[in-house]
């Protein structure tokens, strides 16, 4: 089988317009065993080589500053000035915030960026690499964790940094725009087009998920934080030594079995690429998830966490490291969400990684898996408990309290009675493949059934170019139409991902896909799968047996 690359700690992405080079390239030998060819993503010039860039699981940290912020509020006030913020999200496709089930209750999806910024002299300790001082950063770790809406369970999926994606049009807020790509980009380089409001805006077009808030982390405050803690128990299978007789590597070395590592050995953990399991950046986000894990049981147990001065180190530590969206840029926020989070037991989180394939268009890097990917996405979207339990079930059938509400993104002006919206209908029942005709007069005879729902000023736009469309859409051209646009799709029984900002419409456009090609309601989707696919690595957030894999020639 073909190694990924998902770059080595001596890799850099390429620049976001060149992704023809030759990809291929051999990993130096491990220390003391043969050398071999294997793909790595290496030989990609001198300045790659250089670069060591420190991998680290953003989300624990995430954990850490949450759970603090809960812990020790009344610390942390004088805090807030001290919160950067940066736009959600900087994409044409906003979705809006995560809608209520049938309770009132309502899911959170929070993405956990990790950057590899080098803006200061803490960071460029951490991360080396002089050459890249200052440069763009690369979002090199991406993990969304979902929060059910009865707050039973918990759900991260990561994404591969080497995941090949069409990036969006990202328009940042001084105006200036980062075209829509017209070839496939490493999604880490979503970070360089205007920041982490780009990142969002990639994985709301991929998944159709509707992103409440995003947590960008940077190097300071990791070694501190593990520390605080008390250390992070980890295991592995045998031996390791993270080194090549070239010199890479992180230069973990921990002896077989469990070992309680802090401060920098922490580090080396989360950067450790050679050495776990094949070798490839996959094993080092196995790896993660472990540590991530682990971190999160510890901090509900560590009782140092009490201690009020450690806690203001910690919180000081944290908030200097991070950047938040402006629905987070309190420190009563923090607390809000540190409380939801905290409501779901560690044997309810599940840790998966997005199923992926080897790319066949760009040597050493993967894509989404076709079908697997989009379950995964689907369960998220949907709800549905990655660890196949389901959720929690109301005692005697009644029907539970509404969730205590998370913090929200701003929010819209309501939607005007139908009456009063105008409503374009166009045709696209052939489908994104086009194998199959329009139907003939569908925009018409949609239009009429609005009418009769009460949308008196919908109209058929017989006339109108677009492509096929595999699924009825509602697209919207600025963010005062989008309560509208909402209004549109609940009257028809659509999705709320079916809710599209988009700058091809003028208007409120409702899209009739070849979901709809007859009858009075678009055909009900496939209901989302009740399991993970075996491709995407489960772990549960209970497991204290998990442990890491050695590759074949790392141990001593």
């Amino acid at each position: 089988m073909r190694q990924s690359s998902v770059r080595g700690e001596g890799a850099t992405a390429q620049s976001a317009g060149d992704i023809s080079g030759d990809g291929a390239g051999a990993v130096p030998a491990p220390r003391g065993g043969s050398r071999r060819s294997r793909r790595a993503g290496g030989g990609r010039g001198s300045r790659r080589g250089r670069r060591r860039v420190l991998r680290w699981v953003s989300s624990a940290l995430a954990f850490l500053i949450l759970g603090t912020a809960a812990a020790g509020y009344l610390y942390y006030r004088h805090l807030n000035g001290s919160i950067r913020t940066d736009a959600l999200n900087l994409g044409e496709n906003k979705l809006g915030g995560s809608k209520p089930n049938a309770f009132g209750q309502t899911p959170l999806n929070i993405l956990l960026i990790g950057s590899d910024a080098r803006d200061d002299e803490a960071n460029q300790e951490l991360g080396g690499a002089k050459d890249t001082f200052g440069g763009p950063p690369l979002a090199d770790v991406q993990m969304l964790l979902h929060l059910s809406a009865d707050r039973s369970n918990m759900s991260v999926v990561s994404m591969p940094r080497d995941t090949l994606l069409m990036m969006p049009k990202c328009t940042e807020e001084n105006g200036k725009v980062h075209p829509a790509s017209t070839r496939l980009v490493q999604t880490n380089q979503s970070l360089s087009r205007g920041g982490p409001g780009c990142t969002v805006a990639a994985w709301t077009e991929l998944t159709k998920i509707p992103i409440d808030h995003f947590m960008m982390i940077d190097f300071k405050g990791v070694v501190a934080m593990a520390d605080a803690i008390g250390g992070v128990p980890v295991c592995v299978e045998q031996n390791v030594y993270s080194r090549t007789r070239e010199g890479k590597g992180s230069g973990l070395k921990l002896p077989k079995g469990t070992t309680r590592i802090q401060g920098e050995q922490a580090l080396q953990w989360m950067r450790t690429r050679y050495g776990f399991e094949d070798g490839t950046d996959i094993g080092r986000t196995h790896a993660q998830h472990q540590y991530m894990s682990s971190l999160s049981r510890e901090f509900r147990k560590n009782a140092k966490l009490s201690n009020p001065v450690m806690l203001n180190s910690l919180a000081q530590a944290a908030i200097k490291a991070m950047v938040v969206d402006p629905g987070l840029n309190k420190i009563d926020r923090l607390y809000d969400l540190s409380m939801e989070l905290k409501k779901v037991p560690p044997n309810r989180i599940t840790m998966s990684t997005m199923p992926w394939v080897y790319s066949t268009r760009e040597e050493g890097r993967v894509e989404p898996e076709p079908g697997a990917a989009e379950a995964v996405f689907k369960m998220v979207r949907e709800d549905v408990a990655l660890d196949g339990k389901g959720s929690g079930t109301p005692a005697d059938g009644a029907s539970p309290s509404p969730t205590t509400p998370p913090p929200a993104a701003p929010t819209t002006a309501p939607a005007q009675a139908p009456a009063k919206i105008a409503v374009s209908v166009v045709n696209a029942t052939n489908g994104k493949d086009g194998a199959q005709a329009k139907v003939k007069n569908r925009a018409g005879d949609v239009a009429s059934l609005m009418i009769r729902k009460g949308f008196t000023k919908t109209s058929s736009e017989t006339t109108a170019t677009t492509g096929g469309e595999d699924t009825t859409v509602v697209r919207f051209a600025d963010d005062a139409q989008a309560a509208d646009a909402a209004a549109v799709a609940t009257a028809l029984g659509l999705p709320a991902s079916s809710v599209q900002k988009s700058d091809e419409v003028s208007g409120i456009t409702l899209v009739v896909g070849k979901d709809w090609r007859t009858g009075d309601a678009p055909a009900p989707p496939a209901p989302a799968p009740t399991a993970l696919p075996t491709s995407a690595h489960a772990l549960n957030g209970d497991n204290e047996g998990a442990c890491m894999a050695i590759q074949p020639g790392f141990t001593w």
